[in-house]
């Protein structure tokens, strides 16, 4: 029984079904891959799907746009999968329980993967009309997004002729992104010496600062509880034994903690730390320092790799580095470091780098392997994407904000990440690429809570029929 029979717009309603009802979790994608496939042939259309299980649909252009510039649509397979502790699904063999209210669509107990299944069943659905009017399509379906960006950044995209993008990833109606950040994980490690010390073990720690995603709250007046705790702990007679915080590189440390050799170090530390209260951004009104004996099996560092480890963490930047000149309130480029761990031998920092423009992160990323190599550190780096720079002149963004401002009756918002986007790993590999990323209202993606705004999802429908045209 089908639960969105009846429902507009009724073809990508029907193929959102079908789509909830195969397993799709990331690295699980080879059967919602294959019904792309099978829908591709069913309906006598050249196809490729690579060993990555990315599918690429071709259309030919409706009567009239034969001579029109190729758009690719495009949106990722896979979905984050979380339910509800008493939920029975298997993500690996069963479909989702689809529902609906009459306003939103969801799934019962879990995640509903209308990030990003809805661009999945709009794409589907320009690909079966033969009414719609519309330029040559690409339809591009990757995978592993939801993890990393995987499928995108293994796919062989000379098989595009496209160089105009339609990403229909965006949670949010009415706002068009044009900008992401690019990134990379960056590591420093230091290494460090350790030798027998005089004086009792002590804990020092700073906690309850608010944290967040740094690429969202990293202009927010959030505190780094790790750069907090090594302003404190950097003209203090300690011994560093360990010094640890933080768990992810794209989240804002809310808690750090170091176990130190010192004697009666108590006055110093809670002095110094409330000198460094008073530099703390006014949001960060529960933040507590702590100073308790403690125990550890670790010798100190010695006195001049403690020193310089405390010093290369005060002199590492972090945090907003430059605004964008072009986007207002756009974080342009930043760094987070969002790890700090120590080992027997060396002291790692982790940072999530992020700039809008390329240039800008390649040079905030030979800064910090400079000033790591200043300190005797070493540099590492993983999981790079490239950004997604605004375009100041855009065919694209002009023909959606028209089409918007003409159906909705209000100007749309254009805006610009502090995040990755696929958009990014597109605009890198084709060159001249206009692109825009948009899609209908969700809400609670990720959790679930998550629900499909009906209306929306028609709305938006309508909205990439009327732009196909003008295209």
């Amino acid at each position: 029984m089908r639960i969105l029979k009846g429902l507009r717009p009724e073809a990508a309603l029907r193929y959102f079904e079908e789509i909830c009802a195969i397993p799709h979790g990331s690295r699980d994608t080879k059967r919602i891959s294959d019904y792309c496939v099978r829908f591709a042939k069913e309906h006598g259309l050249k196809y490729i799907q690579d060993a990555n299980n990315n599918v690429v649909i071709y259309k030919p252009a409706s009567a009239g746009y034969e001579n029109h510039p190729t758009v690719i649509v495009q949106g990722h397979l896979d979905m984050v999968c979380e339910k509800d502790p008493d939920c029975d699904i298997d993500f690996s063999k069963d479909g989702l329980r689809l529902r609906c209210d009459g306003k939103y669509i969801f799934a019962e107990g879990t995640t509903l993967g209308g990030d990003d299944g809805i661009a999945v069943a709009y794409a589907l659905a320009v690909l079966e009309s033969n009414e719609l009017r519309h330029p040559p399509i690409e339809a591009v379906f990757t995978v592993d997004e939801e993890i990393g960006m995987l499928g995108a950044e293994a796919m062989d995209m000379s098989v595009l002729q496209g160089r105009i993008l339609l990403n229909c990833d965006s949670e949010d109606e009415g706002i068009l992104t044009v900008s992401c950040a690019g990134g990379a994980t960056s590591t420093i490690s230091k290494p460090i010496q350790r030798e027998a010390a005089d004086g009792p073990i002590w804990r020092m720690a700073v906690k309850d600062l608010i944290g967040g995603h740094s690429g969202v709250e990293i202009n927010s007046g959030r505190a780094n509880a790790n750069k907090v705790l090594a302003q404190i702990l950097k003209d203090l007679p300690v011994r560093l034994v360990r010094i640890d915080g933080g768990s992810k590189d794209n989240a804002i440390p809310r808690a750090a903690e170091a176990i130190v050799a010192a004697d009666a170090p108590e006055s110093a530390f809670f002095a110094r730390a409330e000198e460094i209260r008073k530099t703390l951004p006014e949001a960060e009104t529960e933040v507590q320092f702590i100073c308790e004996p403690a125990k550890s099996d670790l010798l100190p560092m010695t006195e001049e790799d403690s020193r310089q480890t405390l010093a290369l963490l005060n002199a590492l930047p972090n945090g907003v580095q430059k605004m964008s000149c072009d986007i207002e309130n756009l974080v342009q480029t930043s760094l987070n470091l969002g790890i700090l761990t120590t080992q027997n031998d060396c002291v790692t920092m982790t940072f999530s780098v992020r700039s809008s423009v390329n240039t800008e992160k390649t040079e905030l990323i030979e800064r910090l392997r400079q000033i790591g190599e200043s300190y005797g550190g070493s540099y590492a780096e993983s999981g790079a994407y490239p950004a997604w720079e605004y375009q100041k002149q855009s065919r694209l963004r002009d023909t959606m904000l028209e089409v918007f401002r003409e159906q909705y009756g209000h100007e749309a918002v254009v805006e610009a990440i502090h995040a990755g986007l696929e958009c990014g790993i597109f605009a890198d590999r084709l060159p001249g690429l206009d692109a825009v990323s948009f899609g209908p209202q969700m809400y609670d993606i990720h959790t679930s809570r998550e629900r499909l705004d009906l209306a929306s999802t028609e709305r938006t429908w309508n909205y990439l029929v009327e732009v196909l045209a003008r295209l």
